[in-house]
């Protein structure tokens, strides 16, 4: 009989090797940090070096590197993107055609790929399938005017009737807000302005108002009369999910006033919440801006700390458009 200790020994002995054996290829094949930056590191290389022969124009070079990328990442959208306009400058239209398909396939934006197609087709001078796919290009929100008018390819396309719709269509998808008349309900108080109190007495201040971020919001920007340095801005855009204007005015001293409301009778009626003030009592604005012809319009503001039952006015203002 095998004395205890030394079976006791050797069990010990077998489950730390078959420990080891067991664990071993699991242990191994879990990559270490090392491992997964060297894995990591040929991608991203490629990567680099197909974004530099693109951003160069070596299209041979390119067209080769996000091939190859392509390969190993078959969703990338981009490289099968910047595949198929590789491919359209080496004038391998039929290629650059199924790259740009496959692009859409794996969720590029279909605007860009279509607009890309309708390059390629027009290079095979096939004009009915380019305007097909232009058409598509700017359903599908293809936002770049400048380029349908200054594409080389497209020069045979420019005398038709079509084009020229396609290129308002794309104008349109670049500024939307440019051409809805909701949008466009505030514009009489665009301009620069001198600003006095209603009885003309006294100076106010000045103000320039402008359009900015593709004519979607409309900017204040004013400056108090005299040396007080008091300055402030107002944000002011349509707000189509909850079909109203509103206006978000930001002054110098730390203040902001969110109002809300709409056109009513040609006349932008402006209303605040209930807001706590510091002697407690809740203050409901109302402002309003009254145009009168285009060059003058009247800024009245009226607070009201009684729940709308009276009001007191803040201040009733006189813009004058600068000459």
């Amino acid at each position: 009989m095998m004395p205890r200790l030394r079976y006791t020994h050797l069990i010990s002995m077998s489950i730390s090797l078959c420990v080891a054996s067991c664990l071993a290829p699991i242990i191994d094949s879990r990559p270490t940090t090392a491992q997964q930056v060297a894995q990591a590191a040929p991608a991203v290389d490629e990567a680099a070096k197909a974004n530099g022969a693109y951003q160069a124009k070596d299209w041979t070079k390119a067209a080769l590197l996000y091939q190859q990328i392509t390969l190993h990442q078959p969703s990338n959208g981009r490289a099968w993107y910047r595949l198929a306009a590789s491919l359209h400058a080496l004038d391998k239209q039929d290629e650059a055609i199924a790259a740009y398909k496959k692009s859409m396939e794996v969720g590029l934006p279909p605007g860009i790929a279509e607009y890309g197609m309708a390059l390629a087709y027009a290079s095979k001078h096939d004009t009915e399938k380019a305007f097909e796919h232009l058409q598509k290009a700017a359903q599908d929100g293809f936002s770049e005017p400048d380029r349908l008018t200054s594409d080389q390819e497209l020069s045979s396309l420019r005398a038709d009737a079509r084009f020229a719709k396609i290129v308002e269509q794309a104008t349109h998808n670049l500024k939307p807000c440019a051409y809805n008349p909701l949008n466009r309900q505030f514009d009489f108080w665009i301009g620069e302005w001198d600003v006095v109190t209603a009885d003309g007495a006294n100076p106010a201040g000045s103000s320039k108002i402008e359009l900015i971020l593709g004519d979607c919001v409309i900017q204040e920007n004013w400056t108090s009369a005299g040396n007080i340095g008091y300055q402030g801005k107002s944000f002011n855009i349509y707000n189509a999910d909850l079909n109203r204007w509103e206006q978000f005015w930001n002054d110098n001293a730390g203040g902001m006033i969110h109002f809300y409301g709409g056109l009513n009778d040609r006349v932008m009626d402006f209303w605040t919440d209930k807001i706590p003030q510091k002697d407690g009592t809740k203050l409901k604005r109302h402002l309003q801006f009254i145009p009168s012809g285009k060059d003058k319009v009247r800024q009245f503001s009226q607070g009201s700390t009684d729940g709308g039952k009276t009001w007191k006015v803040e201040y009733d203002f006189i813009y004058t458009r600068k000459k």
